[in-house]
C-alpha cells in the first residue's frame, strides 16, 4: 500500500510539474471547419494565448463531415495538451445524424472551456429574392422553390431550418457546404436563396447589403444587430433557437492540470478589451468557463439537440 500511494503521489506531482511547465512548445489548434465561424473566433483567442503564454498556437483548419474531421485527429492526438480542437455545436449533433462516429462524443474528447455563445441564429435572404419581411418569405416559399446552406449535415443551421421547415409548413432544399464561410458566401452570391446562420461568417455579407437578416432567433434582439426583429416580432412567435456555441476540446486523458490551465487562460483572453472588441464585431458573445463547467454544458446539450433532431426529423444515417 505504502509503494502505490507513493506511485499516486509521483504521478500527481508529475502533472502538477507538467502543467506548470505548459507550454513550452507550439500547441496545435486543430479547427473543425473552414474559414469563417470558429475559425474566426479560434484565430482570435489563439493569437491572444500567444501573447500570455509566449508560445504559438497554430490553428490549422480541418473541415468537413461537419466537424468529424478535425475532432477525429483530436480524439487520436497524444493527451498531452499540445493538440486541441475548436469546434461548433456540431459536436453534440452529430450523434444523432449518424449512425457511427469514428470517435466517442463523450469518451474520446474532454471540454476545456466554452468560447463564444451566438445568442441565436440570423435568418437571412439573398439581396435577389424579392422579399422584405420574414412573412413574405413564408408566402413566397409555398409557391417557389428555395435552397438554403448550412456547414455541412447535421449541424446547428441545418437543425434550426429544418424546424423552421416544420414549424411553418414549407420546405427548402438542404445544399451543404464545407464550412459556415462557404455556406454564408453561397448566399451572398445567390447560389442559394437562404441561410439560416449564426453571425461571425454572416457579418461580412451582412454590412456589404448582399444578405438581408429578416429574424434573430433568440428571445431578444442580438446587440450587433439591433434592428433585425426576433422571431416573435416577425411574426413565428413559437420559434425559438438558442443559436449554438464555439468550444475548446483536448484529447482525453489530458491531465486535469493541463485543462485547467487551459482553460483560465481563456478566461483571462476573454476579460482582454482587444479581445472583446474583436469578438464583438464577430457577432457573438465571449463565454468561458471551468472544464467542470463545460462538461455540464455539454452533457445538457447533448440531451437538448437530440430534442431537436426529432422535433426536424433528422434521424442517423
Amino acid at each position: 500500500m505504502k509503494r502505490l500511494a507513493a506511485v499516486v503521489i509521483g504521478l500527481a506531482a508529475a502533472c502538477a510539474v507538467q502543467a506548470q511547465g505548459y507550454p513550452n512548445r507550439p500547441v496545435r489548434v486543430v479547427v473543425g471547419a473552414q474559414t469563417g465561424g470558429p475559425d474566426t473566433v479560434a484565430r482570435i483567442v489563439a493569437a491572444q494565448l500567444q501573447q500570455q503564454l509566449g508560445q504559438p498556437f497554430v490553428v490549422e483548419n480541418q473541415g468537413g463531415a461537419n466537424g468529424i474531421v478535425g475532432a477525429t485527429t483530436v480524439a487520436k492526438a497524444a493527451p498531452d495538451g499540445y493538440t486541441v480542437l475548436v469546434y461548433s455545436s456540431g459536436f453534440v449533433i452529430n450523434p444523432y445524424v449518424h449512425k457511427s462516429l469514428p470517435y466517442d462524443t463523450e469518451k474520446d474528447l474532454a471540454p476545456v472551456t466554452n468560447l463564444v455563445t451566438n445568442g441565436g441564429l440570423l435568418f437571412s435572404v439573398t439581396d435577389k429574392l424579392p422579399v422584405k419581411n420574414l412573412k413574405e418569405l413564408i408566402e413566397y416559399a409555398k409557391t417557389h422553390p428555395l435552397a438554403y446552406s448550412t456547414p455541412g449535415i447535421g449541424n446547428t443551421w441545418h437543425l434550426a431550418t429544418e424546424v423552421f421547415n416544420n414549424m411553418t409548413g414549407i420546405k427548402m432544399t438542404h445544399i451543404p457546404y464545407k464550412g459556415g464561410g462557404p455556406a454564408t458566401a453561397a448566399a451572398a452570391q445567390g447560389e442559394v436563396q437562404v441561410v439560416f446562420a449564426s453571425p461571425p461568417p454572416l457579418m461580412p455579407h451582412y454590412k456589404s447589403g448582399r444578405v438581408r437578416a429578416l429574424a434573430f432567433s433568440g428571445d431578444k434582439r442580438h446587440p450587433s444587430f439591433p434592428e433585425v426583429p426576433t422571431m416573435a416580432e416577425a411574426g413565428v412567435p413559437q420559434y425559438h433557437h438558442d443559436g449554438g456555441w464555439f468550444g475548446l476540446f483536448a484529447p482525453a486523458g489530458t491531465p486535469a492540470d493541463i485543462q485547467d490551465k487551459l482553460a483560465a487562460e481563456v478566461r483571462k483572453a476573454m476579460q482582454d478589451p482587444g479581445v472583446q472588441d474583436r469578438i464583438a464585431k464577430t457577432g457573438s458573445i465571449p463565454a468561458a468557463g471551468t472544464p467542470a463547467e463545460f462538461k455540464k454544458f455539454i452533457q445538457s446539450e447533448l440531451k437538448n439537440y437530440g430534442e431537436q433532431a426529432k422535433l426536424a426529423g433528422i434521424h442517423p444515417e
